[in-house]
């Protein structure tokens, strides 16, 4: 159905199987990587969030979804990810590409579906730094926590500060506010007995 994967060519294939099942497709470490649909908490935490960060930011920046983030080529031609969110200057609403330079985001956010492995987070962190996005929040509502990833170099993050659901999380500049999690909710078991839960 799909041409076979080889260097060059990953994100045409990756396209391709989004067009055809809808799922969201990421190229993480020159691996296609599939996400099933998310869960009704896992949108509402983004809901949440992003209508918290359209208050507070900055002029000429705004919370996207559905936009992915190109790793630099020097790294990997192929390689990209798309967060839950990405905070990016407003000029991106009008741009007719569907990557983003990793340069221009000043803050990704990933929200962990119930699914994931610890091995695909701490995978998906180390990418996010070698791109060096400045800030990365990672939220999982499987354990009500949150990490805030910051200052990335040599391909990891120097800086990661825990938190639970119900502490705040202070991002540094030149964002320079707090974001509330007091209304994010923590996953229930899946609702379809005998499946593995979804994201």
């Amino acid at each position: 159905m799909y041409s076979r994967p080889r260097p060059g060519n990953l994100r045409e294939i990756a396209e391709k199987i989004e067009d055809a099942t809808g799922l969201r497709v990421q190229i993480v470490g020159g691996k296609l990587v599939m996400a099933p649909a998310r869960r009704g908490k896992h949108v509402g935490v983004v809901m949440r969030l992003k209508g918290q960060l359209d208050t507070v930011l900055p002029e000429g920046l705004g919370a996207f979804e559905a936009s992915s983030i190109a790793l630099p080529e020097e790294e990997d031609p192929d390689d990209y990810v798309t967060p839950d969110l990405i905070v990016l200057p407003l000029e991106w609403a009008a741009d007719d590409d569907w990557l983003v330079a990793s340069e221009d985001a000043a803050l990704a956010v990933e929200v962990i579906s119930s699914s994931e492995k610890s091995r695909e987070i701490r995978d998906k962190a180390d990418w996010y730094a070698v791109s060096r996005v400045p800030v990365l929040l990672v939220i999982d509502p499987r354990k009500g926590t949150w990490a805030l990833h910051t200052r990335p170099d040599n391909g990891t993050y120097q800086d990661v500060l825990p938190g639970k659901f119900g502490e705040p999380v202070p991002l540094p500049a030149p964002l320079g506010f707090e974001v509330a999690t007091d209304h994010f909710l923590v996953y229930g078991p899946s609702p379809w007995s005998g499946r593995a839960p979804d994201a």
